[in-house]
């Protein structure tokens, strides 16, 4: 086996530390960021430093340049109601359908207990504080549907007042799948999820 250079060596353990990138992923990317010219290398490295300085958005815990961001500082943005998210992939999901109008709050995660996860390693006091302050009339869970997930959103619900009208999102069947492959659970929400029509 060839034994490359140092250089190269750490450049493809730390491309190898990405989600869903492994050695041989992470050594192709750096076999084809060697073909590029020193500029465009630097401007590389400069971009993955900047990240450094990211900041959070005050209110919601979205990525921002200001103290907030472009969702919570949108004045044509519906205050009062709420979409409560896991994690920021999910909040940009959520408003790429470009079907919603309201503000988000990222959690940041979902209660597990096993994995030591309380209500202090996530932000549900921030989420409270926020709903009492905004005065939210309506908050839609948008969690991911699994135990954990599900008592997120039993916790959360105990803990807002009476004045708050708390939803989930629906789950269940995708748009154009076929029910024979889908798993006993995704069908066992769709049903529970049904409607008239």
């Amino acid at each position: 086996m060839i034994d490359l250079p140092e250089k190269i060596k750490f450049a493809v353990n730390d491309i190898s530390k990405l989600p869903g990138v492994g050695k041989k992923s992470a050594l192709r990317q750096v076999m084809s960021i060697l073909k590029w010219n020193s500029s465009s290398i630097e401007n590389f490295s400069k971009s993955i430093s900047n990240l450094r300085g990211i900041q959070y958005c005050k209110q919601c815990n979205l990525f921002c340049d200001d103290e907030l961001c472009t969702v919570c500082a949108n004045p044509l943005r519906e205050d009062k109601v709420l979409c409560v998210v896991e994690s920021i992939t999910d909040l940009m999901a959520i408003e790429n359908s470009g079907n919603f109008h309201g503000k988000f709050f990222v959690l940041g995660g979902v209660l597990n207990p096993l994995a030591g996860i309380g209500p202090e390693e996530i932000f549900v006091d921030k989420l409270l504080h926020m709903i009492k302050e905004k005065e939210v009339k309506e908050l839609i869970l948008a969690i991911n549907p699994s135990v954990e997930g599900d008592a997120t959103c039993s916790f959360i619900k105990g803990q807002v007042g009476e004045n708050v009208r708390v939803e989930r999102i629906g789950f269940g069947i995708p748009i154009g799948g076929s029910l024979e492959y889908l798993d006993p659970l995704t069908i066992s929400k769709a049903l529970e999820n049904k409607r008239s029509f």
